[in-house]
């Protein structure tokens, strides 16, 4: 049964980490760069709402597991559809590329919380411990990301047939309209499987109001200084966690319009060097409860916020050339400990801090602030920054409007976290009780 529910986490992430992360590259190709922005804040616009109502739905009407399989089949149905738009069109109509993945984002959003209760309720109805049993589980759902993140590095479809390369390719799927068929493909045979996970049955739970069930009660939580301070500076972090996503591998592949850098390894395997991200999220989770118990939730959170910092700052200093591409590992490392140490601790605090008539609305509360309203915000600015001080030249590369054009745009966010994390060093209040 680990083994089925071990599958599932690799093909829940993997159909994701297939584009998220190479989406901009082939966005600029097709003309549609100055967008990036919108393609990554529809993913906090949908996060606000569409997990919740789909959590409505699992509790009260469909099977969780079916559930996941009918969201994954519409999500891959309409990613198979933005392939097939890109095949037939160098340069696809804005809108509709726009309306269907927001479609596709739409039923996928949701099932990165299906998942987690289709495989605690197989878990507990197995008799196994979730808190035991689940993080080996999940921790694949990691490594399905980063193989399909390498997976669309390195294969290509041109005249030679179908390959796998790491040297320079204008067809490798990292730049082309294939990155969505690999989502699709997976989403279409995740859906599959889904239907042959055992039956997660439905539990006649307490009759609760809409407002209630759309977790709008946790809103009381603003009432207490420190936790109204906790969300906003959730938020005003959040604005950090699609930016990268959107704009690293647009960023390094640029460097392939400089000759003295367009043989390098990461100017050409953007999103395989970017997964090194991934890989430091998934170790990075170990650190979490030494940290926790040793220092407290707030210095915890401030290590996020000055791991941002170094972050961007290691990017706009970096290049795919040696010794430019340490700063750009650098930056990879310390992404690890800026996604976990706010993420998985902020979820840890809420679940300490709140009364449990209210826990699962405030975790709710905690995603709408950080992935729903603070990505959705902060990625719109990032992008605005971005087109203003680069440009999509006509090889397809988002290069700077001067020499230091992206260097700029790196460090003004780099400066923006480290005022949020000044800010919240003296705003937030926390006693921390050390544990031994």
């Amino acid at each position: 049964m680990k083994l089925r529910l071990i599958v599932m986490n690799f093909l829940e992430f993997a159909v994701w980490g297939a584009y998220l992360t190479s989406m901009g590259n082939y966005l600029g190709r097709a003309g549609m760069g100055d967008e990036i922005s919108w393609f990554y804040a529809i993913q906090g616009i949908v996060s606000i709402f569409m997990p919740t109502l789909m959590g409505i739905v699992a509790d009260k009407y469909v099977q969780p597991q079916r559930l996941l399989g009918i969201c994954h089949l519409v999500a891959g149905l309409m990613m198979i559809a933005l392939a097939n738009i890109g095949m037939n069109s160098v340069e696809p109509d804005k809108s509709l590329f726009l309306v269907i993945y927001s479609v596709s984002v739409a039923f996928y959003m949701p099932t990165l919380a299906l998942s987690n209760t289709v495989a605690f309720t197989i878990l507990k109805t197995n008799g196994m411990d979730t808190e035991r049993d689940f993080p080996p589980i999940r921790v694949f759902g990691t490594v399905g990301f980063i193989a399909t993140m390498w997976f669309v590095n390195c294969a290509v479809i041109g005249d030679g047939g179908f390959g796998f390369t790491l040297g320079e390719n204008a067809d490798k799927f990292q730049y082309t309209y294939m990155q969505f068929m690999v989502s699709g493909v997976l989403g279409v045979l995740l859906c599959l499987y889904c239907f042959t996970l055992p039956a997660c049955k439905l539990v006649r739970k307490e009759s609760k109001s809409l407002g209630e069930q759309l977790g709008l009660s946790a809103f009381k939580l603003f009432k207490t200084k420190k936790m109204a301070l906790f969300f906003i500076f959730s938020a005003m972090l959040g604005m950090s966690l699609q930016v990268t996503n959107g704009f690293a591998t647009p960023y390094l592949t640029h460097f392939k319009s400089d000759p003295a850098m367009a043989d390098t390894f990461g100017a050409n395997n953007a999103t395989m060097l970017v997964s090194l991200s991934q890989i430091a999220e998934a170790l990075c989770i170990l650190l979490i409860p030494f940290f926790l118990k040793r220092y407290g939730i707030k210095v915890v959170m401030l290590i996020a916020m000055l791991a941002w910092v170094l972050r961007f700052g290691f990017f706009g200093a970096g290049n795919p050339a040696f010794p430019g591409v340490i700063l750009i590992v650098l930056s990879c490392v310390v992404y690890g400990v800026a996604f976990d140490f706010f993420n998985v601790s902020g979820c840890i605090f809420v679940d300490k801090e709140c009364e449990p008539d209210v826990k699962a609305s405030a975790q709710g509360l905690f995603m709408l602030m950080t992935n729903g309203l603070g990505a959705t915000i902060g990625t719109l600015a990032a992008g605005a920054v971005i087109n203003n001080l680069c440009h999509w030249n006509e090889e397809g590369f988002l290069v700077g409007n001067t020499p230091t054009g992206w260097s700029t745009a790196w460090y003004i966010f780099a400066a923006f976290a480290l005022v949020v994390a000044v800010a919240f060093a003296f705003l937030f209040e926390y006693k921390h009780e050390r544990e031994e």
